[in-house]
């Protein structure tokens, strides 16, 4: 090994030349046009450190977008259900709006007509509760003296299931306050939030419809765009025939169930009547609440007239489920019967009510994508 000693001039020469050799790649990669040198070549994003971080971080964020999308799940359920009640609704808007209303003008004839059934509701049932709930209270002593007493059905049941002894003071019954009515006035107060904000979203979408058809025609490639938008067009007139033949399937229940009442002598057949034709709406579970609560007051005139109502409401239920509502959806929706039943009952398991109630539109439009686009593409050579 050799030691060269050099003293502080010759030091000082060397390190400029070192600095001169360091900068002489910069200086050559400059020219006129890039005064601050010209970008290198790529990195290589064949390199396996380069693939797994792309990977990486491409799972990092569908993670985040999974997280955000089930925190959201709710909301996005409510959004959507209004946007089909606004399309179900449309047909008759646009058919206000061909006589010569604004669509604002016409949104709101639309908007009144149901407020106005529900308030002719809420009124025709006001004077029935209001008389019930005062026959209640003053028959409340003699229905406890007679469940004490094992007195009629009723008694017997209370007497076999050895519960006399909660009518008598022997023993009471201890109900959280937190869980019971604090639990109920939470559920409550969700249920109405829930439906003030699909109202308010629902008249949105009713307006504000024209605006949002065309934002998700530009979407879509200028290539493509005429044939999406008669498809869109087309899945519109489906959902909103969903909405009309349900509306038909309503009405039908709600006059059959009037004329029952009212041959029986049953009291209320009217309000029973509209009460069944606004369950009837929601498939599947509401036309057997409806009917429950329609026996439980033919029961007034007797256990054969109940008995007989129940009979009826189930037949009507069969006929409904399984003749008049696929018949029904297959000239408004274009679905056949059999996929009716099948796609009502995965919707329901899948999202419940809302599920069943989107099901039967969201098999017309599956069933319309696979017939206009799906298999014209598999025949394709």
């Amino acid at each position: 090994m050799v030691v060269a000693v050099v003293d502080e001039a010759t030091a000082d020469k060397l390190d400029e030349a070192a600095a001169d050799v360091l900068v002489l790649p910069l200086v050559a990669a400059t020219d006129g046009d890039n005064p601050l040198g010209v970008m290198g070549r790529p990195f290589d994003r064949r390199a396996p450190f380069f693939v797994g971080l792309t990977g990486a971080l491409g799972v990092a964020v569908a993670y985040v977008i999974a997280i955000g999308i089930g925190d959201i799940a709710s909301v996005l359920v409510l959004i959507c259900l209004a946007l089909f009640i606004a399309i179900g609704l449309n047909p008759i808007v646009a058919l206000l709006v061909r006589h010569g209303l604004s669509r604002g003008m016409a949104v709101g004839a639309v908007t009144l007509g149901f407020v106005v059934l529900i308030v002719g509701f809420v009124v025709a049932a006001a004077g029935p509760i209001s008389h019930q709930l005062q026959n209640l209270v003053t028959d409340y002593p003699r229905y406890r003296s007679d469940l004490a007493t094992g007195k009629g059905w009723s008694g017997q049941l209370v007497k076999k299931f050895h519960l006399t002894s909660y009518f008598t003071g022997k023993s009471q019954l201890k109900l959280s306050v937190a869980g019971g009515v604090l639990g109920v006035g939470k559920t409550v107060l969700t249920l109405g939030v829930a439906t003030i904000s699909v109202v308010v979203m629902t008249l949105y979408f009713l307006i504000a419809l024209p605006g949002v058809k065309r934002l998700w025609l530009l979407l879509i490639p200028l290539s493509r765009r005429e044939r999406v938008g008669l498809l869109t067009n087309e899945v519109f007139d489906r959902v909103g025939g969903f909405m009309l033949g349900n509306l038909l399937t309503s009405l039908v229940a709600g006059v059959g169930t009037f004329v029952w009442l009212a041959a029986f002598g049953v009291p209320y057949p009217l309000l029973l009547a509209i009460f069944v034709a606004l369950f009837d709406l929601i498939p599947m579970v509401g036309s057997t609440v409806a009917g429950i609560v329609v026996t439980l007051v033919a029961l007034s005139k007797g256990v054969p007239i109940g008995a007989a109502t129940g009979i009826f409401y189930v037949v009507y239920r069969f006929a409904e489920d399984y003749l008049l509502n696929p018949r029904v959806m297959k000239h408004t929706v274009k679905v056949s019967p059999g996929l009716t039943i099948i796609a009502t009952l995965i919707g329901g398991t899948l999202l419940g009510l809302i599920g069943a109630l989107v099901a039967i539109p969201a098999a017309a439009t599956i069933q319309l994508l696979l017939q206009e686009v799906a298999f014209p593409r598999q025949n394709l050579r």
